[in-house]
């Protein structure tokens, strides 16, 4: 690990880059928001700009493609919405590909009941805090304190951290400005993409996993994939360490890394 602003530019370092790609078959995981869309005040408008959707459907056509998110899965499929790429949504718990494979944890769905509990709860909980959303997902509830005034963030986490201590089978995750009340098993975006890459039967030695992605919740896979594959970070103004190999500024800079990569297998956008 090294803080974020010390990783080198995967644009700057591109020929670096494509060394580590030579004789290699590459596949893409991708996170969703702050990677192949900005952070935006409202989640419901995160949406993909044509230029990316055009960069996304140009990356499938050469490369094995999963977006790895932490949104809902049914709502991951609709804001992406295109075929021929895998879904993982509610960061790896719950996993969609184009030829009807599917999966499920089944672990976490057993806790469905105690998620239903602690949803009820951080609802009464979260009441007289103003800016305070809860968004409920098939396998955690998101407590968003994008919106709520600064004095009150510590009684947001109070709050959470109140509801946990009466739920032992959830665990606390974070984000960018969010909570995740999870089931806490041994899962997350990291074994996700291990999932994916034998369900695609890309587990030899000459397949080049590439994981990009903004946040905390990201650097489980990079953690996975070190030594074995790729990870890109896109920087935004976090300042943390991070087990990346390489970092993009911002979405703008990763449709251009994703473009060149399309260029390099022969490919065009448009």
């Amino acid at each position: 690990m090294r803080p974020i602003r010390e990783v080198p530019s995967a644009l700057r370092r591109w020929d670096e880059v494509s060394r580590r790609l030579e004789g290699r078959r590459v596949a893409f995981f991708l996170d969703y928001d702050g990677t192949l869309t900005p952070i935006v005040p409202n989640p419901e408008d995160a949406r993909l700009s044509e230029d990316m959707v055009s960069t996304l459907v140009a990356l499938a056509r050469h490369y094995p493609v999963a977006i790895v998110s932490g949104r809902d899965l049914p709502v991951l499929e609709d804001f992406v919405g295109l075929t021929g790429v895998y879904y993982a949504g509610s960061h790896g718990f719950d996993i969609k590909g184009p030829g009807g494979q599917a999966f499920q944890l089944e672990e976490g769905r057993a806790l469905w009941p105690e998620l239903d509990a602690a949803e009820r709860e951080l609802t009464s909980g979260l009441a007289d805090i103003p800016g305070a959303k809860l968004e409920r997902k098939r396998f955690s509830v998101a407590v968003h304190w994008r919106h709520v005034e600064e004095a009150r963030y510590a009684e947001v986490e109070r709050v959470v951290d109140a509801v946990l201590a009466r739920h032992p089978r959830l665990r606390k995750g974070g984000g960018k400005m969010v909570f995740e009340v999870q089931p806490d098993i041994d899962w997350h975006k990291g074994r996700a993409v291990q999932w994916l890459l034998r369900a695609l039967g890309l587990e030899s030695r000459d397949v080049l996993p590439v994981f990009m992605g903004d946040d905390l919740t990201d650097e489980d896979a990079f953690q996975v994939l070190e030594g074995r594959g790729l990870g890109v970070v896109v920087r935004g103004e976090m300042e943390r360490p991070t087990a990346a190999d390489y970092a993009l500024e911002d979405v703008e800079e990763v449709r251009q890394f994703l473009e060149r990569l399309i260029t390099r297998a022969g490919g065009v956008t448009r």
